[in-house]
Parts: structure tokens; sequence; C-alpha cells
């Protein structure tokens, strides 16, 4: 058996190599850097592997401020350490040493950017990020049995007299390691003691009225929380945030002009809900809050003795970025049937305060799994989520009588020529035309999960949400609101240019105008006209909506060569009514007494007594006759559309009529904004013109009349051919 003192030493095999180790394990930066190295990768080690929680919020902030704090000295010991020991012999323990020195630096190299990143961009590098993570493991793979085998070896041999002060000094260098991160977690639970987040006060106001029954806290809404309970107000608003944080300004941008945005503030939802409170009491509006107003209904403020029944918090926000990104199921039954879950916010985000700004924003981006995992869903990219807002009905419960289809966007859409189940390459879906993809630099750029999308593809979705709404920002005068109006007529039209779906879109107007007339005529002949109007790229019911209240008509104006009006129909007078006879797709629905629903009264509808609109890819027609002038033996009539008439012009006299017909919209009639605001008031809503065309019908002189073809002769214009 050999002699003891005759076993050599792994890192010496003299007295000298331990008197150098025991120096080095003595200095108090190798304590430190210790210390240093097990906070950072147990801390690491728990953002990671730990759920989301204040306690890891505040390891975060904690793991950043060690981890910058002692940069400069632990790579000063580092080098210093490497230098120390290079010219030692080689063995598995000095390799271990060099990979461990390896993964230190990309943990420290990575973790510099991250912070950078984190501190000062807009998101972090996910390659970095990953880089920052696989290093922490190489750390520990080559750090700890790198230690651990040298404590062992060091302690097997602890019988040589030169190798006790190695081994006190190890002793003491593990006491301050441990003494220096328990220092370390002990900031962390300090600043969870300091700031341990915010107290949501998620409980019903003590005088919430449960008419509907506790277990239905927020019907007649079908809305509900994934709690069942009420939830702060705070927790579901602050959509500014979104945009100071410097991450998603251009979304915030589009959504701030948007009618989602100001669905709570709408001047005429505010007025009809006021008085639908009057008629039937507060509670009967959470009807409306699920879509227009969550956030007040969910705090509980859509309730008796509530101001303007809207949460101060959130007041001006109507459907949040929170709002709609916090929805985890929704039900095709319609009336807002979805749940939403109260997202986890992180610290500082619902306080005042540059340096609580500051703060949030490192969070959001240093630590953004929560941030993704709870607010980026596969649902939100799915009809069936717009289904629960875009369809409507009446039941017993509100209108007392019984069960009654409203608006219906998403089974319009369903039944349509648009979809085309399990192929996306030829089904257009609601966020295809009214998220349109947008040039962006935004952190939400990009999608793997879309069949025609790669993450990289440095674009995002509109948060315009461009439909048919050009009355709200204009009666709102909202910033930016010119642009939107802009927008909105690009769309009504059909000039919106969408180009992901431009090869399985149609061309063309939204809807499609022709006149169908006659080859010719000659005076004193009645003359038919047909106005055939076709839903072009319209992907559900035209118009759509509450039809109760939107207006979209034929206007049809018939000139002679001399420019005096023939005929016309489809005017608007003084006071911003449209005459009396015009062709009009509209809604007139009526109570149980047969009264017409005029003032948006919806809670009292039982059904309809007339209802035109065009389906996708259907057409409609709009007649007209008129008596083509040149009968001089009697007066002229005045021009009606429910009436012929003749405008007296020479004996034999020759020529052309001049058609042009226009198909005109508005958002809300005159007749109820006169109703909310007063004639007074001088509000009207934009007229937007669709689509025009115009024809040419030849009138041939008396004298010259001879037997003609009862043909008619399509005339098209600037609307272009249905499809």
């Amino acid at each position: 058996m050999p002699d003891r003192t005759s076993l050599p030493l792994l890192n010496g095999s003299c007295a000298s190599g331990s008197a150098m180790r025991e120096a080095e394990w003595g200095k108090r930066l190798a304590a430190l850097m210790l210390a240093w190295l097990a906070f950072e990768t147990l801390s690491g080690l728990s953002i990671y592997l730990l759920p989301f929680s204040v306690p890891n919020q505040w390891m975060v902030i904690v793991h950043t401020l060690i981890g910058l704090v002692f940069l400069v000295p632990a790579l000063v010991y580092q080098v210093r350490h490497l230098v120390v020991y290079w010219s030692r012999p080689a063995s598995s323990i000095k390799w271990m040493g060099y990979l461990a020195t390896a993964a230190t630096f990309v943990a420290i190299v990575s973790g510099v950017v991250l912070s950078w990143q984190a501190l000062f961009g807009r998101r972090i590098g996910y390659g970095w990020d990953t880089t920052h993570i696989i290093s922490t493991f190489a750390l520990v793979a080559f750090t700890l049995p790198h230690v651990v085998i040298i404590l062992l070896r060091d302690r097997r041999l602890g019988f040589r007299a030169e190798s006790e002060g190695l081994l006190r000094a190890q002793r003491r260098a593990l006491a301050r390691t441990a003494a220096a991160a328990l220092v370390c977690f002990a900031l962390v639970g300090a600043g969870w003691m300091i700031n341990p987040g915010e107290r949501l006060a998620n409980t019903f106001p003590a005088d919430y009225s449960f008419k509907y029954g506790k277990d239905r806290p927020f019907a007649p809404s079908l809305a509900k929380t994934a709690t069942g309970g009420a939830y702060d107000a705070r927790s579901l608003s602050g959509s500014d945030s979104c945009g100071t944080a410097g991450c998603h300004q251009e979304i915030v941008a589009e959504w701030s002009v948007s009618a989602h945005r100001w669905a709570a503030m709408d001047a005429g939802f505010q007025r009809i809900q006021e008085e639908m409170a009057k008629q039937n009491g507060a509670e009967s509006t959470r009807y409306c809050g699920g879509c227009h107003d969550p956030i007040s209904l969910f705090s509980g403020t859509k309730n008796i003795f509530t101001e303007k029944l809207t949460a101060l918090a959130g007041y001006n926000e109507g459907v949040s970025c929170l709002a709609c990104h916090s929805v985890r199921k929704t039900d095709l039954e319609g009336n807002a049937n979805y749940v939403v879950a109260q997202p986890d916010r992180y610290l500082y985000e619902l306080r005042d305060g540059r340096a609580a700004r500051f703060a949030r924003d490192f969070l959001i981006r240093a630590y953004p799994r929560q941030h993704v995992f709870e607010l980026s869903k596969r649902v939100f990219k799915t009809p069936e989520y717009c289904a629960a807002c875009h369809k409507q009905f009446i039941d017993q419960e509100v209108n007392n009588v019984g069960w009654v289809q409203l608006q219906n966007q998403y089974d319009n859409w369903r039944k349509s020529r648009w979809n085309h189940p399990n192929d996306p390459r030829k089904t257009i879906e609601c966020r295809e035309c009214h998220m349109p993809l947008t040039a962006s630099t935004d952190p939400a750029s990009g999608d793997a999960l879309d069949y025609n999308r790669t993450p990289g593809d440095g674009k995002h979705r509109s948060h315009r949400f461009i439909a048919a709404n050009q009355f709200m920002p204009a009666v709102l005068k909202l910033p930016g609101a010119d642009e939107q109006i802009r927008l909105t007529e690009k769309w009504l039209r059909g000039d919106f240019p969408i180009p992901e779906i431009a090869d399985k879109w149609a061309s063309g107007p939204a809807v499609a105008l022709e006149l169908s007339v006659p080859g010719k005529t000659a005076p004193g002949e009645e003359i038919p006209v047909r106005a055939v109007i076709t839903s072009n790229k319209v992907g559900h019911d035209f118009p759509t909506g509450p039809l109760d209240i939107i207006q979209s008509w034929v206007e049809l104006t018939v000139t002679d060569d001399a420019g005096a009006v023939v005929f016309h129909t489809g005017r608007i007078d003084d006071r911003h009514f449209i005459e009396p006879g015009t062709f009009m797709f509209k809604a007139e629905p009526v109570d149980q007494y047969g009264n017409l629903i005029d003032r948006h009264n919806l809670w009292e509808m039982v059904g309809v007594r007339y209802r035109r609109s065009l389906f996708p890819g259907f057409s409609d027609t709009a007649e007209f006759a008129f008596r083509c002038p040149g009968n001089a033996d009697h007066a002229a009539e005045p021009p009606t559309a429910d009436k012929k008439f003749a405008v007296p012009v020479p004996k034999g006299a020759a020529g052309a009529l001049h058609l042009e017909a226009r198909l005109m919209y508005r958002k809300i009639d005159q007749y109820l904004l006169n109703f909310m605001f007063g004639e007074k008031s001088g509000l009207t809503s934009p007229v937007t013109e669709m689509a025009r065309t115009e024809a040419i019908i030849p009138v041939e002189a008396r004298t010259a009349r001879a037997t003609r073809g009862a043909g008619r002769v399509p005339a098209g214009g600037s609307a272009g051919a249905a499809p």
C-alpha cells in the first residue's frame, strides 16, 4: 500500500500548491463571486422554472441589479482565476473550470444585452434570451462539479498538515458565500414586503342589484367572469400604458380612434343606455355592457345610483386592450357570451409616476412570458371569437314577449361564399378584412400560426377595425378622426386594398350598382329603369348592424340635354331627412302593439314589419318609372318617386336623357339623432357615396317614331359589373 505522503495533489503535488489554493480560497473576492454565481444562477432558474408571481418579479429586479452591480468584479475575478491556474497541470477538474468560465462569459454577455434591451429597448431578443438560459444550465453543469469535486478531494487529503489551512479557508469562503447569497435573497424578500402587488377590489358594490339572480350577476348579458364574481375596474383598463411603454405604440394609435375604443362613450350609445335605464331600470343596461362597456359591467357599476352607469376607471376605453385580450372562451349564441379571466398585472402596472412606469415597462420586457401567455391566444384569430359580440338577439328577459334575432354577422359569413371550412387559402375571415395586415415595427409583428405569414414578416393586424362607422369619430371629434373617416369611406366604396386576400377577394366596389334602361325612348313614353345592387365583397349582410338606425339607399337623378332635372328620387332635404318613397335598405322593427321601434328602443322589440338587406354575393333591384318629357298638351307635374310625370318640351324635340344612380350610406338616421340630441343641435350623420353609375337613353323626335323593340340595354358606369 503506498505511503499517503506520496499521493499527488490534483492541482499541485507540493505544499506550495496547497498554500496557493489556500490563498485563493481566502480572498473575499472569491467568496463574493461564488455568492454572485450562486444567486444569479438560482434566481435565474427560479425565473425560468417557477410560475409568474410577485416574488418572481422581485427576483427579476434583484437578479438584474446584482448582476449589473457585480459585473466588473466578476469579470476581474474570472480573468485572474484563469491566469493563476493557467500553468497548472491539465486535469478533468481544470477542463470543467474552463467550460464553467466559458459558460459564465456567455451568461454575462447575454445578460448584459438582455438587461439593456429590457431597460431601454422595446423588447428582448428571444435569441439572446435562449442563449442566456442555455448558458445558465451549462454554468450549473460545469461549475457545480468543478467546485464539489475540489472540496471533496481536499477533505479526503485533509490529513496533511499543510492542508489544514486550506480547509479552514474553504469553510470561511463557503460561509461567506452563503451569507452573501442570503443577503441577495433577503433583498428579494424586502422588495416583496415593500410592494406585495396591488390589492384589487374584486367585489360588487354594497348596493349591487342581483335582479336576475346571484348566480347571474351580469344578466341579461351572457358575458361571464372566470370566477363568477366582480373584477376591479383597474384590472381591465389602462390601455394607454401599452403605448407609453414604447412597445405597442402603433397598435394603440390605431385602436385609439376605433369604434371599439369608443364603444362606451359613443354619444348614441350613452343616450340610448340612459333611456333604457329610465324605462327598464339600470340593471337592464347590462344587456349592452358585455359588448359596449365590459369594464363597467364586470366591475359592477352598471347599477342603480351609478352616474352614467359607467366605471370611472376605463370610462373612455370601451373595449379596452385587456378586456378584449383577456377573453378565454366564446360561445356562438351571441349577446357577449364569453368568459373573461382577470389578467395578472405586473408590479407597478397600476401605479402612476415615471419611476413606476419605468419599473413596469422593464418587468414586462425582461419577464415577458406571462404577458405573452395571457394576452396572445389562438382563439383571437377565429371568426368564432368575433361572434360573441357580432351576433345579437332579444329574448323574453328583455322584451317580456319572446326571442327575436337581431344583427348576426357571424352566421351571415358562415353561410356565405367567403367561408370554406378547413381551407384557409379560399376562406376570408373577419380579421383578414377588418384587421388587415399593416407594415409594423411593433413587437407583436409576425405570426407563425397563419398559413400565409411568418414570425418575421414585419406586419401586425390593424386595430383600427375599419368597417362602416364614419359617424362616431366625426361626432366625438377624436384626434385622428379625419384619417379614420377617410379610411372608412374608402372601405365603404371598396377602394381599401388588402393585398393578403387580393387573390381570393372580389374586385371593384364593395356593393356594385348597375342601371338597366331601355335602348331608346320617345316623348310622352313611360320609361322603366332598374337599378341592380349587388353585394360584391361584403362578408355578411349589407347593410349590417342595427338596421333600425342604419340607412343605405339609391339616389337616381335624370336630366335632359340642357341639364334640367326630369326625375329625382333619394334626395336629402334641408332637415337631413331622406325624401319619402326612396328605395332603401333598412329594417322597421315593431313592439308588441305594432308600434314602430324608431328610437333604438330594442328592449321593446318583438318583430319586424319590414326588412331589406343583401346577403353576400346576392343582388336586389330598385325599380323606377317616369314619363319621357315631350307632351306639350298638359302642364308639368312635380317630380316625385311614387308618381309618374311628364315635362313639356317642344313637339318634335330630340336628344337624350342622362341618368345617374348613386348608392348612399349613413350610420344613423336623422329622426333618431333629433330624438337623442334635439333638432336644434344640428347634429347629422355623414353620408358616404358607396357606388355610382350612369346611363344615357336616346330620345327620338316624335315625327321619327317607328316600331321599336321593347328590350332594355344595361348601361355600365363607374361601379363596374356585378359578378
